[in-house]
């Protein structure tokens, strides 16, 4: 459509045929399908679950309602249906409530084309001026949402309270022929949700008594936790009626899309001064955290793992080793195994404890965290470590646990230069040849990564101690641990 037209009269010899939003989001997803277009780009691991369903809502022309934890891209999505709404769209100019020239529902847009009809002059919205969003929470007020009357107005064009037009709209009317989102409707106090019955049933709105019957023009999308979580609220049963459809989002089912939304989220690593390499199994343990808290006895189930913490766990994972770099001037770096205790503010302030979780601290459970998730990966890359073992049975780590017997004290400093580095891992063979023969297609840059891997993973297996102090992790051989603490 032309957006250069200006007036009702042009508009009508364009052809211009009205739609309300809930069509046009129709015919323009119709569209999509036919022509095996994406429809809700960047959203991923949802192909096969939640994107049909919003697909098959939106054919249906329902008002919706995305179920789910946090950080799960229940608000994302709903930004996302706006590249399925026309790029332009007409509007009766100076209308409050986006008024459709063919359609006025305002008493502005009804005079104005009365006393002037095809002159009546009209604006162009763009779809990306179309989506309003309104957080729910306990002080939000019936006047927030539909509307109140306005004292000053009724003083300045000195009209009395019982005319329409001292009227003033609120958000609902203003997002006439627009999506509208309310996150976390549950906390909307029930008296609120009682307000939106008409809406969502007859287009209807009530303000301070004056019954108008304005038949809006709206694209409802809600967002709420479960009610089993959020103990604050819930969804009244006759507002839940009126929602069309109910779509339950959910956590990536597997790494490699947890991997590749972290990716996409996350702020670009070209970006950084420091080069710092990041290798595969670091993104793989990365997100594997993800999933251990989900399962974790110290972690509260129901609050849920947003996806938003593996994003910043990467992000300080970067950043971890981009300081080191800094501060020992270097230009480029490789993110070591010990870097993920630089995450440890990204877990923490991401999880909900239970009792037990807060009795053994926060910073205890994102450490357990870290050793559960290379303690589940680490038999895809080294062969199993059995709990018992027989006597007289050689293993692949007798010759790594017997270097750490004779030895004591190993330690890899947080801050130690890449040669340092290097030269303190390379003091034990045994764990350079494990991993050369365990891994066919090593890459060079990711080989310190593995080795400390297997250190950390063998303090988990119970066959060497850790501890951490001021400046790094020393490694020490069990029984030397032992010994130790009895001195």
């Amino acid at each position: 459509m032309n957006i250069d037209i200006k007036t009702l009269g042009e508009l009508k010899k364009a052809g211009y045929t009205s739609k309300s939003i809930k069509e046009e989001l129709r015919d323009n997803l119709i569209v999509k399908l036919q022509n095996a277009e994406e429809t809700f780009a960047g959203i991923h691991g949802y192909e096969n679950t939640v994107v049909p369903e919003l697909e098959r809502a939106i054919l249906s022309k329902h008002n919706i309602n995305l179920l789910g934890l946090r950080g799960q891209g229940k608000t994302r999505m709903a930004r996302l249906m706006l590249n399925l709404l026309d790029e332009y769209i007409p509007v009766v100019k100076g209308s409050e409530i986006n008024d459709d020239p063919f359609n006025p529902i305002s008493l502005l847009a009804k005079e104005a084309i009365a006393a002037q009809g095809d002159d009546t002059m009209i604006t162009w919205l763009h779809r990306s001026d179309r989506f309003f969003e309104k957080l729910a929470t306990p002080d939000v007020t019936v006047s927030d949402l539909i509307g109140d009357i306005d004292p000053i107005k009724a003083a300045n064009m000195k009209l009395s309270y019982a005319d329409e037009r001292v009227l003033h709209f609120g958000m609902i009317p203003r997002a006439n022929r627009c999506i509208f989102v309310i996150n976390e409707l549950p906390d909307l106090q029930a008296r609120i949700q009682v307000s939106l019955f008409n809406i969502l049933e007859e287009g209807d709105i009530q303000i301070r008594g004056f019954k108008l019957r304005m038949p809006l023009d709206l694209q409802f999308i809600f967002t709420a936790n479960p009610e089993d979580y959020t103990n604050r609220g819930s969804i009244v049963t006759p507002l839940k009626d009126r929602i069309g459809s109910q779509i339950l989002t959910h956590y990536p089912e597997d790494i490699e899309v947890a991997r590749t939304i972290t990716a996409q989220e996350s702020s670009k690593k070209e970006d950084r001064i420091i080069k710092v390499h990041v290798p595969d199994i670091a993104m793989d343990l990365l997100e594997q955290i993800g999933f251990e808290a989900r399962g974790s006895e110290f972690i509260d189930h129901k609050s849920g793992i947003s996806a938003r913490m593996s994003i910043t766990a990467y992000e300080n994972l970067l950043s971890t080793a981009e300081r080191r770099a800094l501060l020992n001037g270097e230009k480029e770096t490789s993110v070591r195994f010990s870097d993920m205790a630089g995450m440890i503010p990204s877990i923490t302030g991401k999880v909900e404890l239970v009792y037990e979780g807060e009795q053994e601290g926060s910073e205890y459970v994102a450490y357990r965290l870290i050793g559960e998730a290379a303690k589940t990966l680490f038999p895809e890359y080294f062969p199993k470590i059995e709990k018992l073992e027989k006597e007289d049975e050689a293993t692949a780590y007798d010759g790594i646990l017997n270097w750490f017997f004779e030895e004591s004290n190993f330690e890899l400093l947080d801050e130690s230069t890449n040669a340092d580095y290097e030269g303190n891992l390379d003091k034990i063979k045994p764990l350079d040849e494990l991993v050369r023969n365990s891994l066919a297609e090593l890459k060079a840059e990711d080989a310190n990564f593995f080795k400390e891997f297997v250190l950390w993973s063998l303090v988990e297996f119970d066959k060497l101690s850790k501890k951490r102090y001021t400046d790094g992790f020393t490694f020490n051989d069990k029984y030397n641990e032992y010994i130790s603490g009895l001195n």
